[in-house]
Parts: structure tokens; sequence; C-alpha cells
């Protein structure tokens, strides 16, 4: 089945997309709940100098890499990371974000933005309140937003040199719904999360558990840097070329 050929004519028996297929297969998986992971515990990587000399920032110990092509847009990591980092399914709380675009075919159609973990956050220099800082206690991946210290202004949304901007802000009810930064932090230390041993590298993360597809990955090794290319890669193996996916 050609994936750029895919449509739906009036009158006609209707064709299932591939992607249509399993999104509503997802959107059913996600009421199963997260669980299944069995994790090894790795070393960190070293820290890193910086090439302009500034500080030594310790690279992160984990990073989230996304197969875009296998996505099938059910969304259901997005509503997972809301519900263990707010305690509410809103997408538009969500620290991982599932992009569509209904007039564009597969598989340009969605794509997925997840939290880079930067080597060099930009997001943790720019913050004027220090607010943003990496924590070891989290094996670093915490480039973490400290909520008491965050004034809202926006800087670290305007830092990142993504599209969408991983950082965000919101309305904080906790702090009279003055506005506070999120990011992700890959679960550690989440306040809603259902493992007791809770996420960062060793622990679980909602959106790799959910995931019906398993179109997301995580590593310890730090992805190259430049480009897409570290973080989008091919989760897809011999069974999805059955269903018309191309395996490379």
């Amino acid at each position: 089945m050609d994936g750029n050929k895919e449509k739906i004519t009036p009158g006609a028996e209707a064709k299932v997309t591939r992607r249509y297929f399993l999104r509503i297969a997802g959107s059913v998986a996600i009421g199963v709940g997260v669980g299944g992971y069995a994790g090894v515990k790795e070393s960190l990587p070293a820290i890193l100098k910086l090439a302009d000399g500034r500080s030594d920032i310790p690279v992160s110990g984990g990073y989230l890499l996304v197969d875009v092509k296998k996505c099938q847009g059910c969304m259901s990591c997005m509503l997972a990371c809301s519900l263990v980092n707010e305690g509410v399914e809103n997408l538009s709380l969500s620290r991982i974000q599932v992009i569509q675009n209904s007039f564009d075919k597969w598989p340009h159609d969605l794509t997925i933005e997840e939290c880079r973990q930067c080597v060099d956050p930009a997001c943790v220099t720019a913050c004027p309140e220090d607010a943003l800082t990496v924590d070891a206690r989290f094996g670093n991946v915490r480039r973490v937003v400290y909520v008491e210290k965050c004034i809202g202004c926006g800087a670290c949304v305007e830092a990142c040199p993504y599209i969408p901007n991983r950082p965000f802000v919101v309305p904080d009810e906790k702090y009279g719904h003055d506005l506070k930064a999120r990011k992700c932090e890959l679960c550690a230390n989440a306040p809603y999360h259902w493992d007791p041993l809770g996420g960062g590298p060793w622990g679980k993360k909602a959106c790799v558990e959910v995931c019906p597809v398993g179109a997301i990955k995580f590593t310890t090794k730090v992805p190259k840097q430049e480009g897409d290319s570290g973080y989008k890669v091919n989760r897809r193996d011999s069974t999805w070329s059955t269903l018309g996916y191309p395996r490379y």
C-alpha cells in the first residue's frame, strides 16, 4: 500500500490508512496503562567542557529518541506526560508534542518533538534567576525548572532554538496562577508518577512506557547534536514492512 496514494473517496469503499488504523489501536492501548519496563542502570556520561570555556556542564544521563514514521498520532504519549507531571490529561501541558498536518501525506503528516536535553542547554544559560539548572540527583536530566525561583519571564522559551520551543510557560495554581515555566525532565521527580521508584535515567518515562507502537526510545548515549538525525531514528523492524511501511 503506497502511503502517498491513500485517500477516501465519497461514495466508494473507504480505505483505512496505516496510520489511522494504528492510531485507533493506540487510543485503546492507553487505557491499559503504563508499565513493563526493566531498566538497567548505566554509568553517567562524563562532564563536558564547553568549547567557549564558560563552565563545565554535565551532560544529561539520558535522551529520548523518536521514530516519526512509526508514530500513529494517537497522542498517548502527550496524555501520559501531562498526567504524571500535572495530574491531569491536558495536551497543552505535555512536555512532548505530536504535531499533525492534515493537509500533508505520510510520512510528512506528523512529527514528534521532544526536549533534546541539550549538551549545551540554551534555556539554562538564558534564565536570569537561575531557576533552570542541572540537577545531579536525577542523573543531570533535570535541566529543571525550580518553580519557586521562576518568574515566568519566558527567557528560556525565547532561548530555545527549536520549534516548537521545548520549555513553555503556563499559569500555576500552586503559585496563585503566576506564570511558571515547564520543561521535560524525563519524568524525574514527577509528582504524579505511578511507580514508587519514579522516573529519571533509570526509572520509567511515561511517554516511552505508554506508546503502543514503540515509537519512542530512551538512551543514555549522547545523540548527534547537529540537525535532527541524532534524535529522529528508525525503530522499525521487519514486521512493519508487512503493513506497508519502509524498513529503512
